[in-house]
């Protein structure tokens, strides 16, 4: 076993699919498609015979990958300028609850039984059927769910309050280690960084666990348990 050689070759590979991933996009990871998941498969596969067979050089590892590459991306170039292939290639969401009545056909054309449904929609927080009004199985597998008015959470609307801008929570220090670029675009600096951390009675960064600053509510600090 040359282990130079199989070092060589899986940080080769491992750059190479790392590559792709970023080039194709974070949808890739984030919504696996039948079509994604043989791709996933078939480029994992390509990378691990190169790695063990002898007769594979990097040469062969970087060809087969960018040639799945460029299949891949064609595909999707293809379901982005021509719709009716996204049906074919990706797949369709199905309707499985309509009107809160399950639809048995699209649970067969999906091998879908009541239990797998079941932990899906418990995966959405709905212990019972008839809080459900419509339920989509996306083409990823997850599931969509619209409860019925009932069971929905009341919202500021509903009740008539004054609804305000949402901000988002800026993680300033976290395990000790302070998030320069995170407090520059909170609008802070260091000086409120080291004031705040005076009022807290705290005197090093590495005390600290989490800091969390947002506009509206202020900080959440928690130190690090001794």
């Amino acid at each position: 076993m040359n282990v130079g050689s199989i070092t060589l070759e899986l940080l080769v590979g491992f750059l190479a699919l790392l590559i792709l991933t970023k080039a194709l996009g974070k949808t890739q990871i984030t919504q696996i498609t039948p079509f994604d998941f043989i791709s996933s498969l078939v480029l994992g596969e390509l990378v691990g015979n190169a790695i063990y067979d002898k007769h594979v050089n990097i040469f062969s590892i970087m060809y087969s990958v960018f040639l799945w590459g460029i299949l891949i991306y064609v595909v999707e170039w293809i379901t982005q300028k021509f719709r009716g292939t996204r049906s074919f290639l990706e797949g369709s969401p199905s309707i499985v609850i309509h009107n809160g009545q399950i639809n048995r056909v699209q649970l067969k054309k999906n091998k879908l039984d009541i239990n797998q449904l079941q932990n899906l929609l418990r995966q959405k927080d709905v212990f019972s059927m008839k809080e459900v009004e419509f339920a989509i199985l996306e083409t990823n597998g997850s599931i969509s769910v619209l409860k019925k008015s009932n069971y929905q959470e009341p919202t500021k609307q509903d009740f008539n309050l004054k609804t305000g801008r949402g901000y988002l929570a800026y993680s300033i220090i976290s395990d000790g280690e302070v998030d320069w670029g995170n407090l520059k675009e909170a609008g802070l600096n260091e000086d409120w960084l080291q004031k705040t951390l005076e009022e807290e009675h705290i005197d090093h960064y590495h005390e600290v666990l989490l800091l969390e600053w947002k506009q509206d509510e202020g900080i959440f600090l928690q130190k690090v348990k001794t």
